[in-house]
């Protein structure tokens, strides 16, 4: 099939900041696509050939989307599951597959697909209410501490919650959800694996992420990751063999914990552009928004390997500002070398929202670390 210059349509189901930054990628190459997101404000609005509106969550709406494209992706997990299954039955290539979709949206059933394949992961608890987990401490069968996932909806460390004490039960919304061991780790891991739909597999390097205490967010994405070979070989391979049991098509995001004793062991994952490939658009040979539309057109990879060292810092508002966004002091980082602003089209801040990202590059990775840290402390997302 042609996708360049000509009448194919490549639809995006999201238009947030990942569709955004696909969009970059389709304009370079002039493919055509059609993008479906609930809000006129979306960032993807100006940069797409084609924007509708309507509910990602919403049958009808899906649906009658998918049948005007030749090919359906996604940006965000939280979309009408059964129109997807339904469309590929009429033959439109939906990736990543309905199938996939079905068993990601819910992290208890996310859980137990690790379980089901022999793929490592922390223990856990599965509950039908939040309610029931008091009465399973109260017996013996929970005890604290443990990590609280509500199942379904969560997103960018909303939905998470360390509890400690009953207390910390207090005011959790009453939902399916899994209480899960809290592992003591020494890095938060991830490997993006892209495969196309010939079969094709590719791996981005292993980055090293460290969250934002409070707000349970991606703050800096190191890539390379500041590991041994052999942790980072263990890595791969288990994001490979996860990749493999989901046979997807497209990107996907494998986050992982490096534990005391140098296991690893899988938190979750994404089937799609992620916030740990962000790097990747400065950084590497080929980005990981460019890999996912090759992949999901099956056409050839890219290379996967850096060009530099890479470092990225997460914009997200500042506490206590809410209105028309600002970013103070922008100007300022823009003066350092090495580093290039993603500013995401969203007018509007709030506390801890995601706004952009900064890429620096450096051929010493200490050396763009610290950069980082620089950047960090300058620009700060507020109101007027």
């Amino acid at each position: 099939m042609n996708y360049f210059s000509s009448n194919f349509k490549l639809g995006i189901l999201g238009g947030g900041q990942l569709g955004k930054m696909l969009l970059n990628d389709t304009r370079k190459f002039d493919i055509h696509t059609c993008v479906l997101d609930s809000s006129n404000e979306a960032p993807c609005k100006i940069a797409s050939n084609e924007f509708r509106l309507g509910d990602l969550m919403d049958y009808d709406a899906v649906y009658n989307f998918g049948k005007q494209v030749d090919v359906l992706t996604i940006e965000i997990e939280n979309v009408n599951v059964d129109a997807l299954e339904a469309l590929e039955k009429e033959g439109v290539k939906v990736y990543p597959a309905s199938k996939t979709l079905r068993t990601i949206q819910n992290k208890a059933t996310q859980k137990l697909f690790y379980v089901d394949h022999n793929l490592p992961t922390a223990s856990f608890s599965r509950f039908a209410y939040t309610s029931e987990i008091k009465e399973a401490i109260s017996h013996g069968g929970l005890t604290m501490p443990f990590v609280w996932k509500c199942a379904q909806f969560g997103y960018d460390g909303t939905g998470v919650k360390i509890v400690k004490t009953l207390q910390d039960l207090e005011n959790l919304p009453n939902v399916e959800c899994i209480a899960e061991t809290l592992v003591p780790f020494k890095n938060e891991l991830a490997v993006i694996v892209v495969r196309n739909a010939s079969g094709d597999i590719k791996t981005f390097p292993v980055v090293e992420m460290e969250f934002h205490p409070e707000a349970n967010q991606v703050e800096y994405v190191i890539c390379p990751a500041r590991i041994s070979d052999e942790v980072a070989k263990k890595a791969t391979e288990i994001a490979l063999k996860t990749s493999k049991a989901f046979n997807h098509v497209g990107l996907l995001a494998v986050e992982m914990f490096q534990t005391q004793n140098d296991d690893i062991l899988i938190n979750e994952v994404a089937p799609r552009p992620h916030n740990s490939g962000h790097q990747t658009i400065e950084a590497s040979y080929t980005s990981q928004f460019e890999q996912h539309i090759r992949a999901i057109l099956d056409l050839p990879l890219g290379s996967t390997d850096n060009k530099v060292g890479g470092v990225m810092v997460n914009l997200v508002g500042a506490e206590g500002y809410t209105g028309n966004v600002v970013y103070e002091n922008i100007e300022t980082i823009m003066g350092m070398e090495g580093v290039t602003p993603h500013i995401y089209g969203k007018k509007q801040t709030r506390p801890f929202r995601k706004m952009g990202h900064v890429t620096i590059v450096n051929k010493n990775l200490n050396e763009a670390r610290k950069i980082a840290e620089e950047v960090k402390k300058s620009i700060k997302v507020i109101s007027e």
